[in-house]
């Protein structure tokens, strides 16, 4: 009897361990993991982002979603590609990627077919594109790539690397029940929540602060009081999904704007537009040779006419940009072209400056097109014909002048196409900024029109220099995800 009791005592004591110990080992293999690629302007993807970002963190407490956006941050696209390299994912955008056998492309496969998965899988590691598949409560934050925004239950993570703290700190603000004992131990900036931009809307938090590098939001009790705009109706609570459409995250607005002004400096110190305004001002000259005001109105019309006719071809540019990129793989690939497009022209110029020929091809005016364009500006006589002239050459501006502005276009087509309008306004003015210039010199007397035209024939192969150089540097920091 002392034998079996003991025996008893013992078995009973190994359960009462198990039952302890199960819930608690559960509880840290019990996660699910899923890596969503989306894109901010994706019909596709407005029809799955509110079900992945929303409804199914909602019904899967344990549940973490990591999100590439693709389209308004697109250095993330390049781990697309690495994932499909690796694992035969596609690039069909949107992507739902569960383990190496498990991902689903497209509105339709994950609308149907997402949850199923999850509950045939069960729990299930974060596929990383190294290979490795991590568990979420195990996950390396900090060194997950690019600019990924990590979900669970009704937080948000967003941010890559940085200055903050280690990703043990950064995984307890995402899943530690205390959330506010975590963050009274971190120095933090509590501040307004931002809209979390989906493709057809957004998400608004109720608290939010930045740790670091680092920006968390979430809902539910905080050490902060509510921030401005928590009241914001959205459809489906408050993960729901759209709210009102988001064109612009802090990388479009940011990145953006250098890149512009790269391409349009690059446009602006081309010869083609000075030798163009150059004849149109010794056309006014010559038949008004006293009155000084007439080159000042003809030449602010002419710059005013290639203004608003460059503007409209820019909105042509990112009108046909968005017709191509309603096939959804195009995005991922068209970031890259951009910046191997961006080189090309690159080289163009610099074999400008090394080996110069007028008329070379895409970076100057062909010579066919010279004696067209140098007959009809010489009819110019008055500001309004310098104005109606000035629309119709841009025509022949064209090849010299587009290859930037295609690739200026490219970029912005991130964008819903009025929300271009200010970046093409700013690359237009930074385009005609010379021109103007160029103008007023000649007003006020301070230079000759002849002046100016022999000044860009001995500095041609400098300008030429200095485009590709600017353009091609650009074009490599594409290329490696750096802008």
């Amino acid at each position: 009897m002392p034998i079996t009791r003991t025996i008893y005592a013992v078995c009973l004591a190994a359960l009462l361990t198990l039952s302890l110990s199960g819930p608690a080992m559960a509880a840290d293999d019990a996660q699910s993991c899923g890596i969503y690629f989306t894109g901010v302007g994706c019909p596709h993807c407005a029809k799955t982002d509110p079900v992945v970002l929303g409804q199914m963190l909602r019904t899967r407490p344990d549940l973490t979603v990591i999100e590439y956006e693709v389209y308004q941050s697109p250095g993330n696209a390049r781990f697309a590609l690495v994932y499909d390299e690796r694992y035969g994912t596609g690039l069909k955008i949107p992507l739902l990627i569960f383990d190496e056998s498990h991902h689903l492309s497209g509105d339709l496969d994950i609308l149907r077919e997402a949850d199923q998965v999850f509950d045939i899988l069960g729990p299930n590691g974060c596929l990383l594109p190294t290979g490795e598949s991590v568990g979420p409560s195990s996950l390396d934050i900090r060194s997950l790539p690019g600019q990924p925004k990590i979900w669970h239950g009704e937080r948000i993570l967003i941010g890559s690397g940085g200055d903050g703290p280690d990703s043990e700190t950064l995984r307890r603000l995402l899943y530690d029940d205390d959330l506010s004992g975590v963050l009274n131990g971190l120095v933090h900036e509590p501040m307004a929540p931002l809209p979390v931009p989906l493709s057809g809307g957004s998400v608004t938090f109720e608290h939010a602060t930045r740790v670091g590098s680092w920006l968390l939001q979430w809902n539910g009790a905080g050490p902060e009081p509510a921030a401005v705009g928590v009241g914001q109706e959205t459809a489906g609570g408050s993960l729901g999904g759209p709210t009102e459409p988001v064109g612009s995250d802090t990388a479009a607005g940011q990145l953006t704007v250098p890149k512009i002004l790269s391409l349009a400096a690059v446009d602006a110190i081309n010869p083609c537009a000075i030798a163009v305004l150059s004849l149109m001002l010794i056309a006014i000259l010559a038949y008004n040779p006293r009155r000084r005001s007439r080159v000042l109105l003809a030449g602010l019309a002419f710059v005013a006419s290639v203004f608003l006719m460059y503007l409209a071809y820019g909105l042509v540019i990112v009108k046909s940009f968005h017709l191509i990129q309603a096939l959804t793989g195009v995005r991922l690939w068209l970031y890259r072209f951009l910046g191997g497009l961006a080189v090309l022209f690159g080289i163009l110029n610099i074999r400008d400056y090394i080996r110069y020929r007028p008329g070379a091809f895409l970076t100057e005016m062909p010579m066919f097109l010279r004696p067209k364009v140098k007959k009809v500006i010489s009819g110019v006589t008055s500001p309004s014909g310098a104005f109606t002239v000035g629309l119709f050459v841009t025509l022949f501006l064209l090849p010299c002048t587009i290859g930037p502005y295609v690739i200026a276009g490219g970029i912005l087509s991130a964008l819903e196409l009025l929300q271009t309008l200010p970046f093409l306004l700013l690359y237009n003015a930074v385009f005609v900024l010379p021109m103007v210039a160029i103008t007023l010199l000649v007003y006020w007397g301070l230079t000759r029109v002849q002046d100016v035209t022999e000044w860009k024939d001995r500095n041609i192969r400098r300008l030429h220099l200095a485009a590709g150089v600017i353009i091609m540097l650009l074009g490599v920091a594409m290329l490696a995800g750096l802008v």
